[in-house]
């Protein structure tokens, strides 16, 4: 008889495992979501005034064929495409992103003390230990103090010193001195780096309107509303909250790892401590709409500075018109994160927030006299911390989970930032289930 193969957590990982799984004819799976709802991080939400609203920004670009062709099947025609116009508020005026391409916008002053940290920083042959000083030997002191390190700061909510440097790779873009001397002197815009200079966006239901979409391929799997409480590593049974429990041969975990190895018995001491050494964010995502046209074509903004809560805003509405209730309305959506590092107060964060969007020049006071809806969702786990302990606790986590037959994949399931993409998320699902069933290698795992 076919192993049952048990998927935790309906996110963007969970609902590619079931896919896949679907797709290659295996029919002997169950998924679990603690949710009444499925797309985990990537569900979207409408209020009550008929303002869509995503959990934080999220866009769709891919590094794989395969997701590729899954958001054509799943969407068809219903989706929207974009160019980005990413931009950084940042000494009363707006940067283009990426801001160390586009520092010919700063001040005179700003624009040398920035040049001298980069020419200094060539000289720096050290091998940066964390992220902070990492940041200072690529990037020099004058964007790192400028923009780098508090940007970075107000976004993880932990200090850049206790995080490493192995995440970056395309989510920061490296220091050419030549083409920025270039952009300087000719006045030229550059605008155009990164993987997602382009995006797709679901015409309907926000980010959710894609998740949904896999419901017809899982419905008959899936049980909603059903939180993982404990798992028998040696009888191979799960509990959960409802009173419930099930057997399984071979579980794929998307819920956080943190949480998972929380609910292993028999209880593990060096499994437990390992788990103690990952970290993460914490977010409130606060959703403004406003009955006004929207003054803007901007896609999202970063906000390092500390008259603001938030570490980045999105114009939501610019992405579907079918996000608000009306051409006449717009959206902003701002993200908040924080931490034991970082404190916020949630009966403060609404205020703070639109307050912050003056302090910022996005909006007047007046438009307070605009504002339709508010919104508000907090989630306790936003990122996965690339922290200096993190390598060292999964190198103890993982080989033992998969010891006993669960395998843990996806932004906190894998606990790996850097290829925590939608994308990512989505394939790290697909692909534990071909190594499952065909042992393939999972490459993107295997990319971290």
């Amino acid at each position: 008889m076919a192993k049952k193969i048990v998927i935790i957590g309906a996110g963007p990982t969970g609902l590619g495992a079931a896919y896949r799984l679907r797709e290659l004819g295996y029919d002997n799976w169950q998924l679990f979501e603690k949710n009444n709802y499925i797309g985990g991080l990537s569900a979207s939400f409408k209020d009550e005034h008929g303002f869509t609203w995503d959990v934080g920004g999220h866009v769709m670009f891919s590094h794989y064929k395969y997701f590729d062709e899954l958001v054509e099947k799943l969407l068809a025609d219903e989706y929207l495409e974009h160019l980005r116009e990413s931009w950084i508020w940042i000494m009363e005026r707006f940067v283009p992103y990426p801001f160390q391409n586009n520092i010919r916008y700063l001040p005179q002053d700003v624009i040398w003390n920035c040049v001298l940290g980069l020419m200094e920083a060539q000289k720096d042959n050290t091998d940066p230990q964390n992220f902070k000083a990492w940041l200072y030997k690529i990037f020099g002191k004058g964007i790192a103090d400028i923009f780098m390190l508090p940007q970075n700061k107000k976004t993880w909510a932990h200090p850049p010193e206790k995080m490493n440097k192995k995440w970056i790779a395309e989510r920061v873009s490296i220091i050419d001195l030549k083409r920025i001397l270039k952009n300087i002197i000719l006045a030229q815009d550059d605008i155009s780096w990164g993987p997602n200079n382009c995006f797709k966006f679901p015409l309907y239901g926000g980010t959710g309107g894609l998740f949904d979409k896999f419901m017809p391929y899982i419905e008959r799997n899936l049980q909603l509303e059903k939180e993982l409480t404990g798992i028998d590593i040696d009888k191979k049974v799960l509990q959960f909250a409802d009173g419930k429990e099930t057997a399984y041969d071979i579980v794929i975990n998307t819920a956080p790892l943190d949480n998972l190895v929380s609910h292993i018995s028999p209880r593990n001491e060096v499994l437990s401590a390992a788990a103690a050494k990952i970290e993460h964010n914490s977010g409130f995502i606060v959703g403004i709409g406003f009955k006004k046209p929207c003054p803007s074509n901007k896609c999202w903004m970063y906000f390092p500075q500390a008259d603001s809560p938030f570490y980045r805003v999105t114009y939501f509405s610019n992405y579907s018109p079918n996000n608000v209730p009306g051409e006449e309305y717009y959206s902003l959506m701002c993200e908040t994160s924080f931490s034991k590092y970082k404190q916020v107060d949630r009966n403060l964060i609404i205020e703070d927030t639109i307050q912050g969007l003056i302090n910022s020049k996005l909006i007047s006071e007046q438009d307070r006299g605009h504002i339709v809806s508010t919104y508000l969702l907090q989630r306790d786990h936003l990122y996965p911390i690339p922290s200096l302990k993190r390598d060292q606790a999964l190198s103890v986590i993982q080989p033992y989970l998969m010891q006993h037959d669960i395998y843990s994949s996806g932004r906190f399931g894998a606990w790996l930032y850097e290829v925590g993409n939608m994308d990512h998320s989505v394939m790290q699902g697909v692909e534990v289930v071909d190594y499952l069933l065909q042992g393939k290698p999972e490459a993107t795992w295997q990319m971290s």
